[in-house]
């Protein structure tokens, strides 16, 4: 395809609104504002304990990022040359502050807030772009309410990063990127007192009270459909309520059903491992996990909210079903790959699935350990990556440019019931309508106690066709006949793979990145269609 033609199916999705934002926010200057700061406002209660991420900062100076570890000491390696992007970001952040043992690095951090301020001018290099700048409000006004004492610059500087972001908030790009925005106004806004505090609160709820029911669909997900994403979408909101009700506030009351149908989505998407599935965008270790979340919302007070044990969670807003049958957690992706104007984060990882056996992961999607734009983050984002079909060497969807989507797979969910033995679950999707062939792909689900049955089917003609199945570092995998495969999982249970209709199978060395920075050699079972079908069995011992 052109490049004149990716880029109109690219941007023919974007809403006018983004349009005018990208333009108005490459060609405004805005003048750094560097008044004093209003004064704090009084708390009426103490501040809970928010979620305690994992340290990383591992000396006085040097942290450790996405596995990757820096040294910061000096003024210029606040932009380290040679690093990622994301590993910027993730330094301004300023995310141990309120990580694990806190208060054990609480020197640190002092003489890290004034570098900080020293080092980094207002309005000058990544920390001032406006999510790491988000984020960094964030965490410093957290990390004042509990307990600690601004350095007298860093005050004035956190009020400074407020009226800067008030005149650079993301609407081009809106999704989770403007939530987060919005949340700093709100931290900033009520940490100070006065009319100028005033604004930016107002600001950044009127941002919450029209953008979360857009962003947060019936079901609980949130639209981006990234579960990765999703728990720190959740977590901002649980933030905001412990904010509002420290300062004598409430949070408004559409807000609870809302947390409440996220907390429930969260634990549906995720493991009997107490880890996410790694559907789009997602690794460990990023956004707090279901468990943690719910830790925190016990602190809240609010309702708890019990995981579903049904047989068929049907999550039809998002697209995702959930079916468990004896020792086997199954989840089915019938999804779009996120909203039109904002599928960044997304994966063509269309009618993919994972499957846990017995606690264990048995399938798994390759995962994200990079963004960026380079053949590593491009192969991540690739439907060979994933549980499902590839026709002809092509993506399902057509991710590029590290966070870009031109034509995208239509996905649609057909059925998602419990049978009289376990689950069925079928969808469709026309990613690869715009081959030669018009190609259709649809996929079946037959789940039970003993054993998980894949059927696939291909529309119209094409040159080649694989279904790939992506298996858990832990899993060992063998040929065992001309079309079945043995495997082997680290407790000593097994399963077998047997494929009709199949040309041929093989099983190919791969990597899994269940964390950023994070690679791990696994095994792809791929099965090649010999005709317009090709059926799987996956087949277990009842008990391991």
């Amino acid at each position: 395809m052109s490049t004149f033609l990716r880029y109109f199916h690219t941007l023919r999705y974007l809403r006018p609104q983004q349009l005018v934002a990208r333009v108005w926010f490459r060609l405004h200057r805005p003048q750094p504002d560097t008044r004093a700061a209003p004064a704090a406002r009084a708390v009426s209660r103490a501040y809970l304990a928010p979620v305690e991420a994992m340290p990383t900062l591992v000396a006085a100076d040097v942290f450790r990022f996405l596995n990757v570890e820096r040294r910061c000491s000096l003024a210029a390696d606040w932009q380290p040359g040679g690093a990622d992007k994301l590993w910027i970001y993730n330094l301004h952040y300023f995310d141990d502050l309120n990580a694990h043992a806190a208060a054990n690095r609480r020197h640190w951090h002092h003489q890290l807030l004034e570098r900080w301020v020293a080092e980094n001018p207002p309005g000058q290099g990544e920390g001032w772009e406006p999510y790491p700048l988000s984020r960094r409000i964030v965490n410093w006004v957290k990390w004042g309410l509990r307990g600690n004492a601004f350095p007298a610059a860093c005050r004035t500087s956190l009020a400074v990063q407020a009226r800067w972001l008030l005149g650079r908030l993301e609407y081009h790009l809106l999704g989770n990127h403007l939530l987060a925005n919005a949340s700093a106004l709100v931290h900033a806004g009520l940490y100070f007192a006065g009319p100028e505090a005033e604004r930016w609160y107002g600001r950044g709820m009127h941002i919450l009270g029209r953008e979360l029911p857009a962003q947060v669909l019936p079901d609980g997900g949130h639209f981006e459909r990234s579960t990765m994403y999703h728990a720190s979408t959740l977590e901002h909101l649980l933030d905001l309520v412990n904010l509002l009700r420290t300062y004598g506030q409430e949070a408004p009351a559409e807000w609870f059903p809302v947390i409440a149908r996220m907390r429930r989505w969260l634990k549906t998407m995720t493991h009997p491992d107490g880890e996410i599935a790694l559907f789009n965008d997602a690794a460990f270790q990023v956004a707090p996990t279901s468990a943690q979340l719910e830790a925190y919302a016990e602190r809240l007070g609010l309702e708890p909210v019990a995981a579903p044990q049904e047989p068929v969670a049907a999550l039809a807003p998002s697209g995702y079903v959930r079916a468990l049958a004896g020792p086997a957690y199954l989840v089915c992706d019938c999804a779009p790959v996120g909203p039109d104007h904002q599928p960044g984060h997304a994966h063509a990882d269309t009618l993919s699935f994972e499957l846990s056996l017995f606690g264990r992961r048995v399938f798994v999607n390759s995962g994200t350990s990079r963004y960026g734009i380079d053949s590593e983050r491009q192969r991540q984002r690739g439907t060979a990556a994933h549980n499902t079909v590839v026709v002809d060497g092509s993506d399902s969807s057509e991710v590029w440019a590290g966070f870009r989507v031109a034509r995208r797979a239509r996905a649609r969910l057909q059925t998602a019931r419990a049978t009289s033995q376990g689950a069925l679950i079928e969808g469709c999707h026309d990613g690869y309508r715009r081959l030669p062939g018009r190609n259709v792909h649809s996929r079946r689900w037959r789940l039970d106690e003993r054993s998980l049955y894949l059927e696939d089917r291909l529309s119209g003609q094409f040159h080649s066709a694989e279904a790939r199945f992506h298996l858990h570092p832990e899993v060992g995998a063998r040929i065992s006949g001309a079309r079945e495969v043995m495997l082997t999982c680290a407790d000593g249970s097994g399963a077998q793979m047997v494929f009709e209709d199949a040309a041929s199978v093989e099983v190919i060395p791969s990597t899994w990145h269940p964390g950023f920075g994070v690679e791990v050699a696994n095994r792809c079972v791929v099965a090649r269609f010999a005709g317009n079908t090709l059926r799987t069995r996956v087949g277990w011992a009842k008990e391991s």
